[in-house]
């Protein structure tokens, strides 16, 4: 992929305003379609709940009783009209309550996510808009403005900070859009969606602040306190301090 990598800027209004550099080790890299795959996989099996149950001949009431004399009849020989051949028997081998979770370690989750976003920027499928201050309360009609005066169609991915709530809000009653703060950002929805919207300060976020900085340090915080009741298949808080790192 080229180095050299830039996504749209815009407005909160849709205006255009340039472009802005994209770190190349975030949105340049090698696409890994396996890691995708396993990611993805695992995101899906950890949603499943996993409760479903059938009764096994033991379990199923009545039967105790052997229905007719094991010889002299001229029929098959049965013990039971539980078993998993009568009507009204037993289930064989059916599924019963169980964790379909799979554990991603935290840097297959990074390089899948990763790999997604360079996949995305590679289509020209990332935009950047400046921030959504002015956004002052939620409204489904200025998100359905911005999409328009954008240009974007289709399944639309929003990446926003926790402080960015009304945009997030603004864009949620949307059916074709996933709206999202940083911390909860994830291979499947990166995938799934054709168009990704990520304020500028959740971009530098996601490239990845200098360490050792006031601005590292605050916005480490920020996401440590966007992801506190993420769950296990999200990206964790040190994923969103920096993807490259």
């Amino acid at each position: 992929m080229a180095d050299k990598l830039t996504a749209e800027l815009y407005t909160a209004d849709g205006t255009s305003k340039g472009t802005v550099d994209l770190n190349p080790d975030v949105f340049g890299i090698e696409p890994n379609t396996a890691v995708m795959h396993q990611v993805v996989t695992a995101q899906l099996a950890a949603k499943r709940a996993g409760t479903h149950s059938t009764k096994t001949r033991a379990e199923v009431r009545g039967g105790g009783r052997k229905p007719w004399a094991q010889k002299g009849l001229g029929r098959a020989r049965h013990g039971s009209i539980r078993s998993p051949q009568w009507a009204g028997g037993g289930v064989a081998h059916g599924p019963k309550p169980r964790d379909y979770s799979q554990r991603t370690p935290k840097k297959m989750r990074r390089l899948a996510l990763r790999s997604a976003l360079s996949v995305r920027a590679a289509d020209a499928q990332i935009k950047v808009v400046e921030d959504f201050a002015a956004w002052e309360e939620p409204k489904t009609k200025k998100a359905t403005a911005l999409l328009a005066a954008m240009g974007v169609t289709g399944k639309v991915l929003l990446i926003a900070e926790d402080h960015e709530r009304t945009a997030i809000k603004s864009f949620r009653n949307l059916d074709h859009v996933i709206a999202h703060n940083l911390g909860q950002a994830n291979t499947y929805d990166v995938l799934w969606a054709d168009t990704i919207i990520m304020s500028q300060g959740t971009l530098e976020l996601g490239q990845g602040a200098p360490r050792g900085t006031a601005e590292h340090a605050a916005r480490a915080e920020d996401v440590r306190r966007q992801t506190s009741d993420v769950g296990p298949e999200s990206a964790s808080a040190e994923e969103s301090e920096g993807v490259a790192s």
